[in-house]
Protein backbone atom coordinates (compact mmCIF):
# COMPACT_ATOMS: atom_id res chain seq x y z
CA UNK A 1 0.00 0.00 0.00
CA UNK A 2 1.29 3.44 -0.89
CA UNK A 3 2.28 5.84 1.87
CA UNK A 4 -0.57 8.28 1.21
CA UNK A 5 -3.09 5.42 1.47
CA UNK A 6 -1.51 4.20 4.70
CA UNK A 7 -1.59 7.75 6.08
CA UNK A 8 -5.29 8.21 5.35
CA UNK A 9 -6.12 4.82 6.85
CA UNK A 10 -3.99 5.55 9.93
CA UNK A 11 -5.69 8.91 10.51
CA UNK A 12 -9.12 7.26 10.32
CA UNK A 13 -8.08 4.62 12.85
CA UNK A 14 -6.50 7.23 15.11
CA UNK A 15 -9.77 9.13 15.20
CA UNK A 16 -11.72 5.95 15.97
CA UNK A 17 -9.30 4.90 18.71
CA UNK A 18 -9.28 8.38 20.28
CA UNK A 19 -13.08 8.21 20.51
CA UNK A 20 -12.93 4.72 22.06
CA UNK A 21 -10.40 5.77 24.70
CA UNK A 22 -12.51 8.83 25.44
CA UNK A 23 -15.59 6.61 25.80
CA UNK A 24 -13.66 4.28 28.12
CA UNK A 25 -12.65 7.17 30.37
CA UNK A 26 -16.25 8.43 30.58
CA UNK A 27 -17.63 4.93 31.22
CA UNK A 28 -15.05 4.36 33.97
CA UNK A 29 -16.42 7.33 35.90
CA UNK A 30 -20.03 6.32 35.33
CA UNK A 31 -19.47 2.70 36.36
CA UNK A 32 -17.52 3.61 39.50
CA UNK A 33 -20.22 6.02 40.67
CA UNK A 34 -23.08 3.60 39.92
CA UNK A 35 -24.86 2.22 43.02
CA UNK A 36 -25.42 -1.24 41.57
CA UNK A 37 -21.79 -1.63 40.49
CA UNK A 38 -20.50 -0.42 43.86
CA UNK A 39 -22.76 -2.85 45.70
CA UNK A 40 -21.78 -5.76 43.42
CA UNK A 41 -18.05 -5.23 44.07
CA UNK A 42 -18.65 -4.38 47.75
CA UNK A 43 -16.99 -0.97 47.55
CA UNK A 44 -18.15 2.33 48.92
CA UNK A 45 -20.07 4.52 46.49
CA UNK A 46 -18.35 7.79 45.61
CA UNK A 47 -19.98 10.80 44.02
CA UNK A 48 -17.77 11.84 41.10
CA UNK A 49 -18.04 15.04 39.08
CA UNK A 50 -16.88 14.25 35.54
CA UNK A 51 -16.90 17.95 34.64
CA UNK A 52 -13.94 18.47 36.95
CA UNK A 53 -11.71 16.38 34.70
CA UNK A 54 -12.44 17.95 31.32
CA UNK A 55 -8.83 19.10 30.83
CA UNK A 56 -7.45 15.63 31.55
CA UNK A 57 -10.14 14.18 29.29
CA UNK A 58 -9.07 16.34 26.34
CA UNK A 59 -5.40 15.53 26.88
CA UNK A 60 -6.21 11.83 26.95
CA UNK A 61 -8.04 12.00 23.61
CA UNK A 62 -4.97 13.62 22.03
CA UNK A 63 -2.44 11.30 23.67
CA UNK A 64 -4.09 7.93 22.97
CA UNK A 65 -3.40 7.73 19.19
CA UNK A 66 0.11 9.14 19.65
CA UNK A 67 1.04 6.43 22.16
CA UNK A 68 -0.50 3.76 19.92
CA UNK A 69 1.56 5.02 17.00
CA UNK A 70 4.71 5.00 19.12
CA UNK A 71 4.02 1.30 19.83
CA UNK A 72 3.81 0.60 16.05
CA UNK A 73 0.13 -0.23 16.43
CA UNK A 74 -0.72 1.32 13.05
CA UNK A 75 2.32 0.03 11.15
CA UNK A 76 0.83 -3.35 10.30
CA UNK A 77 -1.71 -4.99 8.06
CA UNK A 78 -5.23 -5.22 9.47
CA UNK A 79 -5.15 -8.93 8.62
CA UNK A 80 -1.90 -9.60 10.48
CA UNK A 81 -1.78 -11.84 13.55
CA UNK A 82 -3.80 -10.85 16.60
CA UNK A 83 -0.64 -10.74 18.70
CA UNK A 84 0.72 -7.88 16.59
CA UNK A 85 -2.36 -5.86 17.54
CA UNK A 86 -3.05 -6.91 21.13
CA UNK A 87 0.47 -6.64 22.56
CA UNK A 88 1.09 -2.97 21.59
CA UNK A 89 -2.52 -2.22 22.58
CA UNK A 90 -1.94 -3.71 26.04
CA UNK A 91 1.24 -1.66 26.52
CA UNK A 92 -0.59 1.49 25.43
CA UNK A 93 -3.43 0.90 27.89
CA UNK A 94 -0.90 0.43 30.70
CA UNK A 95 1.02 3.60 29.77
CA UNK A 96 -2.15 5.68 29.50
CA UNK A 97 -3.48 4.32 32.79
CA UNK A 98 -0.24 5.40 34.46
CA UNK A 99 -0.64 8.74 32.71
CA UNK A 100 -4.13 9.08 34.16
CA UNK A 101 -2.70 8.39 37.63
CA UNK A 102 -0.17 11.19 37.14
CA UNK A 103 -2.86 13.48 35.75
CA UNK A 104 -5.19 12.79 38.65
CA UNK A 105 -2.36 13.63 41.03
CA UNK A 106 -2.45 17.19 39.74
CA UNK A 107 -6.23 17.20 40.29
CA UNK A 108 -5.78 15.81 43.80
CA UNK A 109 -8.28 18.25 45.28
CA UNK A 110 -10.90 15.84 43.91
CA UNK A 111 -11.47 12.42 45.43
CA UNK A 112 -10.72 9.85 42.74
CA UNK A 113 -10.95 6.12 43.55
CA UNK A 114 -8.35 3.75 42.10
CA UNK A 115 -11.22 1.85 40.50
CA UNK A 116 -11.59 4.59 37.89
CA UNK A 117 -8.10 3.93 36.56
CA UNK A 118 -8.63 0.16 36.59
CA UNK A 119 -11.95 0.46 34.78
CA UNK A 120 -10.41 2.81 32.23
CA UNK A 121 -7.48 0.48 31.45
CA UNK A 122 -9.69 -2.58 31.07
CA UNK A 123 -12.45 -0.87 29.08
CA UNK A 124 -10.06 0.83 26.66
CA UNK A 125 -8.31 -2.47 25.95
CA UNK A 126 -11.60 -4.31 25.43
CA UNK A 127 -13.22 -1.66 23.21
CA UNK A 128 -10.23 -1.22 20.90
CA UNK A 129 -9.65 -4.99 20.74
CA UNK A 130 -13.31 -5.52 19.80
CA UNK A 131 -13.01 -2.86 17.12
CA UNK A 132 -9.94 -4.62 15.67
CA UNK A 133 -11.71 -7.98 15.70
CA UNK A 134 -14.80 -6.57 13.98
CA UNK A 135 -12.63 -4.98 11.31
CA UNK A 136 -10.80 -8.27 10.83
CA UNK A 137 -14.08 -10.14 10.35
CA UNK A 138 -15.40 -7.47 8.00
CA UNK A 139 -12.27 -7.47 5.84
CA UNK A 140 -12.37 -11.25 5.52
CA UNK A 141 -15.92 -11.16 4.13
CA UNK A 142 -16.54 -11.63 0.41
CA UNK A 143 -18.05 -8.17 0.10
CA UNK A 144 -14.97 -6.53 1.63
CA UNK A 145 -12.65 -8.61 -0.54
CA UNK A 146 -14.51 -7.46 -3.64
CA UNK A 147 -14.51 -3.81 -2.53
CA UNK A 148 -11.11 -3.30 -0.95
CA UNK A 149 -8.71 -5.88 -2.38
CA UNK A 150 -6.74 -4.14 -5.11
CA UNK A 151 -5.93 -6.01 -8.32
CA UNK A 152 -2.69 -5.37 -10.20
CA UNK A 153 -0.66 -6.50 -13.20
CA UNK A 154 3.10 -6.81 -12.77
CA UNK A 155 5.42 -5.54 -15.52
CA UNK A 156 9.19 -6.01 -15.51
CA UNK A 157 12.19 -8.04 -16.62
CA UNK A 158 12.07 -11.80 -16.19
CA UNK A 159 14.64 -12.13 -13.40
CA UNK A 160 12.90 -9.51 -11.22
CA UNK A 161 9.26 -10.51 -11.62
CA UNK A 162 9.28 -13.43 -9.14
CA UNK A 163 11.13 -11.42 -6.48
CA UNK A 164 8.82 -8.41 -6.86
CA UNK A 165 5.70 -10.60 -6.74
CA UNK A 166 6.91 -12.14 -3.45
CA UNK A 167 7.76 -8.75 -1.93
CA UNK A 168 4.36 -7.31 -2.84
CA UNK A 169 2.56 -10.33 -1.37
CA UNK A 170 4.47 -10.04 1.92
CA UNK A 171 4.09 -6.28 2.23
CA UNK A 172 0.41 -6.05 1.24
CA UNK A 173 -0.80 -8.65 3.74
CA UNK A 174 -3.52 -10.00 1.45
CA UNK A 175 -4.77 -6.56 0.40
CA UNK A 176 -3.21 -6.75 -3.07
CA UNK A 177 -3.60 -9.43 -5.74
CA UNK A 178 -1.40 -9.92 -8.81
CA UNK A 179 -3.59 -11.17 -11.69
CA UNK A 180 -0.96 -11.33 -14.41
CA UNK A 181 2.49 -10.29 -15.48
CA UNK A 182 4.20 -8.96 -18.61
CA UNK A 183 7.88 -9.28 -19.47
CA UNK A 184 9.48 -6.15 -20.90
CA UNK A 185 11.76 -8.22 -23.15
CA UNK A 186 8.69 -9.18 -25.17
CA UNK A 187 6.02 -6.92 -26.71
CA UNK A 188 4.87 -5.33 -23.43
CA UNK A 189 2.26 -2.82 -24.55
CA UNK A 190 0.02 -5.06 -26.65
CA UNK A 191 0.03 -7.86 -24.09
CA UNK A 192 -0.53 -5.37 -21.25
CA UNK A 193 -3.57 -3.85 -22.94
CA UNK A 194 -5.08 -7.32 -23.33
CA UNK A 195 -4.64 -8.04 -19.63
CA UNK A 196 -6.07 -4.66 -18.65
CA UNK A 197 -9.25 -5.41 -20.58
CA UNK A 198 -9.43 -9.00 -19.38
CA UNK A 199 -9.01 -8.47 -15.63
CA UNK A 200 -10.31 -4.91 -14.98
CA UNK A 201 -7.35 -4.21 -12.72
CA UNK A 202 -6.85 -1.24 -10.39
CA UNK A 203 -3.29 -0.58 -11.46
CA UNK A 204 0.03 -1.72 -12.90
CA UNK A 205 3.28 -2.22 -10.97
CA UNK A 206 6.37 -1.60 -13.12
CA UNK A 207 9.83 -2.68 -11.99
CA UNK A 208 12.91 -2.55 -14.23
CA UNK A 209 16.40 -1.18 -14.61
CA UNK A 210 17.46 1.95 -16.50
CA UNK A 211 18.08 0.10 -19.77
CA UNK A 212 14.31 -0.28 -20.23
CA UNK A 213 13.30 3.38 -20.00
CA UNK A 214 11.68 3.43 -23.47
CA UNK A 215 9.46 0.33 -22.92
CA UNK A 216 8.51 1.68 -19.49
CA UNK A 217 7.48 4.99 -21.04
CA UNK A 218 5.30 3.09 -23.55
CA UNK A 219 3.66 1.15 -20.70
CA UNK A 220 2.91 4.37 -18.80
CA UNK A 221 1.38 5.98 -21.90
CA UNK A 222 -0.83 2.94 -22.52
CA UNK A 223 -2.06 3.06 -18.91
CA UNK A 224 -2.72 6.80 -19.25
CA UNK A 225 -5.08 6.12 -22.12
CA UNK A 226 -6.81 3.36 -20.15
CA UNK A 227 -7.09 5.51 -17.02
CA UNK A 228 -5.18 2.90 -14.98
CA UNK A 229 -2.83 3.81 -12.13
CA UNK A 230 0.89 2.98 -12.53
CA UNK A 231 3.31 2.28 -9.70
CA UNK A 232 6.90 2.61 -10.91
CA UNK A 233 9.28 0.84 -8.54
CA UNK A 234 12.14 3.30 -8.94
CA UNK A 235 15.04 1.17 -7.71
CA UNK A 236 17.26 1.97 -10.68
CA UNK A 237 20.18 2.65 -8.35
CA UNK A 238 21.21 0.20 -5.64
CA UNK A 239 21.77 2.07 -2.37
CA UNK A 240 23.12 0.61 0.87
CA UNK A 241 21.50 2.69 3.60
CA UNK A 242 19.59 5.52 1.91
CA UNK A 243 15.82 5.59 2.04
CA UNK A 244 14.21 6.71 -1.21
CA UNK A 245 11.23 9.07 -1.22
CA UNK A 246 9.32 10.79 -4.00
CA UNK A 247 8.85 14.54 -3.95
CA UNK A 248 8.47 17.35 -6.42
CA UNK A 249 10.61 20.40 -7.15
CA UNK A 250 8.75 23.22 -8.90
CA UNK A 251 6.29 20.69 -10.30
CA UNK A 252 8.96 18.25 -11.51
CA UNK A 253 9.08 14.77 -9.89
CA UNK A 254 12.21 14.18 -7.84
CA UNK A 255 13.61 11.03 -6.24
CA UNK A 256 15.20 11.84 -2.89
CA UNK A 257 17.86 9.50 -1.46
CA UNK A 258 18.15 10.21 2.26
CA UNK A 259 20.16 8.41 4.95
CA UNK A 260 19.08 10.77 7.75
CA UNK A 261 15.68 11.45 9.37
CA UNK A 262 13.39 13.42 7.06
CA UNK A 263 11.40 16.51 8.02
CA UNK A 264 8.44 15.49 10.18
CA UNK A 265 6.26 16.53 13.09
CA UNK A 266 8.55 14.49 15.33
CA UNK A 267 11.48 16.60 14.14
CA UNK A 268 9.53 19.75 14.99
CA UNK A 269 8.73 18.30 18.43
CA UNK A 270 12.45 17.69 18.93
CA UNK A 271 13.20 21.36 18.22
CA UNK A 272 10.46 22.50 20.58
CA UNK A 273 11.85 20.20 23.28
CA UNK A 274 15.35 21.63 22.75
CA UNK A 275 14.19 25.21 23.26
CA UNK A 276 11.65 24.56 26.04
CA UNK A 277 13.62 22.07 28.15
CA UNK A 278 16.95 23.71 27.22
CA UNK A 279 15.63 27.11 28.30
CA UNK A 280 14.24 25.67 31.52
CA UNK A 281 17.56 24.01 32.41
CA UNK A 282 19.45 27.16 31.46
CA UNK A 283 17.40 29.30 33.87
CA UNK A 284 17.02 26.81 36.72
CA UNK A 285 20.35 24.95 36.65
CA UNK A 286 23.06 26.80 34.71
CA UNK A 287 22.35 30.40 35.77
CA UNK A 288 22.22 29.66 39.54
CA UNK A 289 25.43 27.58 39.31
CA UNK A 290 27.46 30.05 37.25
CA UNK A 291 28.73 32.12 40.18
CA UNK A 292 29.64 29.16 42.42
CA UNK A 293 31.25 27.04 39.69
CA UNK A 294 33.05 30.08 38.26
CA UNK A 295 34.50 30.93 41.69
CA UNK A 296 35.69 27.34 42.23
CA UNK A 297 37.38 27.26 38.84
CA UNK A 298 39.18 30.58 39.41
CA UNK A 299 40.32 29.50 42.88
CA UNK A 300 41.56 26.16 41.57
CA UNK A 301 43.70 27.45 38.70
CA UNK A 302 44.44 30.53 36.67
CA UNK A 303 42.60 31.12 33.45
CA UNK A 304 39.08 31.82 32.14
CA UNK A 305 35.97 30.20 33.60
CA UNK A 306 34.65 29.06 30.23
CA UNK A 307 36.52 26.92 27.72
CA UNK A 308 35.78 27.71 24.07
CA UNK A 309 36.67 25.41 21.21
CA UNK A 310 35.77 25.05 17.54
CA UNK A 311 33.69 21.91 17.11
CA UNK A 312 32.10 20.36 14.00
CA UNK A 313 28.33 20.84 13.94
CA UNK A 314 25.61 19.92 11.46
CA UNK A 315 27.20 18.70 8.20
CA UNK A 316 30.61 19.59 9.65
CA UNK A 317 29.96 23.33 9.96
CA UNK A 318 32.26 24.72 12.69
CA UNK A 319 30.79 26.45 15.74
CA UNK A 320 32.14 27.63 19.07
CA UNK A 321 31.24 25.18 21.83
CA UNK A 322 31.25 26.26 25.48
CA UNK A 323 32.25 24.27 28.56
CA UNK A 324 33.31 25.05 32.09
CA UNK A 325 37.10 24.89 32.03
CA UNK A 326 38.30 21.67 33.69
CA UNK A 327 41.94 21.72 32.52
CA UNK A 328 44.93 23.98 32.90
CA UNK A 329 44.79 27.05 30.70
CA UNK A 330 47.48 25.75 28.27
CA UNK A 331 45.88 22.31 27.86
CA UNK A 332 45.69 22.52 24.06
CA UNK A 333 49.43 23.21 23.78
CA UNK A 334 50.22 20.17 25.97
CA UNK A 335 48.00 17.79 24.00
CA UNK A 336 50.68 16.66 21.52
CA UNK A 337 53.07 15.84 24.37
CA UNK A 338 50.49 13.46 25.90
CA UNK A 339 49.74 11.45 22.76
CA UNK A 340 51.14 8.29 24.40
CA UNK A 341 48.36 8.43 27.03
CA UNK A 342 45.56 8.25 24.45
CA UNK A 343 43.27 5.27 25.16
CA UNK A 344 40.89 5.78 22.23
CA UNK A 345 41.57 4.31 18.82
CA UNK A 346 41.13 6.56 15.79
CA UNK A 347 41.40 10.36 15.62
CA UNK A 348 39.91 11.08 19.07
CA UNK A 349 42.03 11.80 22.16
CA UNK A 350 40.82 10.44 25.51
CA UNK A 351 42.84 9.60 28.59
CA UNK A 352 41.54 8.31 31.93
CA UNK A 353 44.23 10.05 33.99
CA UNK A 354 44.82 13.16 31.94
CA UNK A 355 47.36 15.25 33.92
CA UNK A 356 45.94 18.46 32.45
CA UNK A 357 42.70 18.10 34.44
CA UNK A 358 42.52 20.23 37.60
CA UNK A 359 41.16 19.04 40.95
CA UNK A 360 38.02 21.10 40.50
CA UNK A 361 37.82 19.85 36.91
CA UNK A 362 37.68 16.21 38.05
CA UNK A 363 34.65 16.98 40.22
CA UNK A 364 32.92 18.89 37.42
CA UNK A 365 33.58 16.11 34.91
CA UNK A 366 32.43 13.37 37.26
CA UNK A 367 28.90 14.77 37.30
CA UNK A 368 29.02 16.31 33.80
CA UNK A 369 28.64 19.80 35.25
CA UNK A 370 31.28 21.04 32.80
CA UNK A 371 28.89 20.35 29.90
CA UNK A 372 26.10 22.65 31.17
CA UNK A 373 27.27 25.79 29.28
CA UNK A 374 26.43 23.91 26.08
CA UNK A 375 22.82 24.78 26.86
CA UNK A 376 23.76 28.12 25.29
CA UNK A 377 24.68 26.24 22.10
CA UNK A 378 21.33 24.45 22.26
CA UNK A 379 19.40 27.72 22.57
CA UNK A 380 21.43 29.17 19.68
CA UNK A 381 20.37 26.23 17.50
CA UNK A 382 23.93 24.90 17.09
CA UNK A 383 23.32 21.80 19.20
CA UNK A 384 20.44 19.64 20.37
CA UNK A 385 19.79 18.07 23.76
CA UNK A 386 20.25 14.63 22.16
CA UNK A 387 22.62 13.86 19.30
CA UNK A 388 26.14 12.66 18.53
CA UNK A 389 28.72 14.43 20.69
CA UNK A 390 30.51 17.21 18.74
CA UNK A 391 34.18 16.56 17.98
CA UNK A 392 36.92 19.17 17.55
CA UNK A 393 37.35 20.31 13.96
CA UNK A 394 40.92 18.99 13.75
CA UNK A 395 39.82 15.49 14.87
CA UNK A 396 37.07 15.40 12.23
CA UNK A 397 39.65 16.28 9.56
CA UNK A 398 41.60 13.15 10.56
CA UNK A 399 38.72 10.72 9.92
CA UNK A 400 40.24 7.77 8.01
CA UNK A 401 36.82 6.42 6.95
CA UNK A 402 34.49 8.72 5.03
CA UNK A 403 31.52 6.72 6.33
CA UNK A 404 32.26 8.19 9.77
CA UNK A 405 31.24 11.62 8.50
CA UNK A 406 27.58 10.55 8.43
CA UNK A 407 27.50 11.19 12.17
CA UNK A 408 27.71 14.87 11.17
CA UNK A 409 24.39 14.64 9.29
CA UNK A 410 22.37 15.62 12.39
CA UNK A 411 22.88 18.28 15.04
CA UNK A 412 25.37 17.31 17.76
CA UNK A 413 23.95 16.91 21.24
CA UNK A 414 24.60 17.16 24.95
CA UNK A 415 23.98 13.44 25.34
CA UNK A 416 23.53 10.50 23.01
CA UNK A 417 23.17 6.76 22.78
CA UNK A 418 26.82 5.90 23.44
CA UNK A 419 26.85 7.96 26.65
CA UNK A 420 24.05 5.86 28.16
CA UNK A 421 25.29 2.58 26.63
CA UNK A 422 28.70 2.42 28.25
CA UNK A 423 29.51 6.11 28.67
CA UNK A 424 33.27 6.56 28.59
CA UNK A 425 34.14 2.87 28.80
CA UNK A 426 34.33 2.90 25.00
CA UNK A 427 37.89 2.44 23.71
CA UNK A 428 37.20 1.90 20.02
CA UNK A 429 36.23 4.93 17.97
CA UNK A 430 34.49 2.68 15.44
CA UNK A 431 32.15 1.42 18.17
CA UNK A 432 31.46 5.03 19.14
CA UNK A 433 30.56 5.84 15.54
CA UNK A 434 28.46 2.67 15.25
CA UNK A 435 26.29 3.76 18.18
CA UNK A 436 25.96 7.26 16.71
CA UNK A 437 24.86 5.86 13.34
CA UNK A 438 22.48 3.47 15.09
CA UNK A 439 20.91 6.50 16.78
CA UNK A 440 20.57 8.31 13.43
CA UNK A 441 19.06 5.28 11.66
CA UNK A 442 16.59 4.50 14.46
CA UNK A 443 15.81 8.08 15.47
CA UNK A 444 12.42 9.00 16.82
CA UNK A 445 11.16 11.57 19.30
CA UNK A 446 10.50 8.73 21.77
CA UNK A 447 14.11 7.55 21.45
CA UNK A 448 15.28 11.05 22.43
CA UNK A 449 13.02 10.97 25.49
CA UNK A 450 14.39 7.54 26.49
CA UNK A 451 17.98 8.73 26.15
CA UNK A 452 17.25 11.86 28.22
CA UNK A 453 15.64 9.73 30.95
CA UNK A 454 18.60 7.31 30.96
CA UNK A 455 21.08 10.21 31.07
CA UNK A 456 19.81 11.49 34.42
CA UNK A 457 20.73 8.38 36.50
CA UNK A 458 24.01 8.01 34.57
CA UNK A 459 24.99 11.55 35.56
CA UNK A 460 23.83 11.14 39.18
CA UNK A 461 25.94 7.97 39.47
CA UNK A 462 28.95 10.09 38.63
CA UNK A 463 29.68 8.29 35.37
CA UNK A 464 30.51 11.63 33.76
CA UNK A 465 32.84 12.57 30.96
CA UNK A 466 36.54 12.13 31.42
Amino acid sequence: MLRRDRLIRMQIHQLMDACLFALSFWLAFKLRSNDAISEFFHVARVNLSFESYVVLYVLLIAAAPLVLEAQDFYHRSLLSSRRRALWPLLKTCVFLSLGVVVGLFFFRRYVTPRGVVVWFGCLSFILVAVKEELLRLALRSRLAQAQYQRRFILVGVREELARTRLELAQAAGGELEILGQVELEQAPVSRLVELLHEHSVNGVVVTARGAYFEPIEAVIRACELEGVEVWLVADFFQTQISRTTMDDFNGRPVLVFRSTPEASWEGLAKQVLDYVLGGFLFLTVLVPMMAVVGLLIRLGSTGPVLFRQQRSGLNGRPFTMYKFRTMVSNAEQLKDELAALNEMSGPVFKAANDPRITKVGKLLRKFSIDELPQLVNVLRGEMSLVGPRPLPVDEVKRFDDLAHRRRLSVKPGLTCLWQVSGRNDLKDFREWVRLDLEYIDQWSFWLDLKILCRTVPAVLRGAGAR
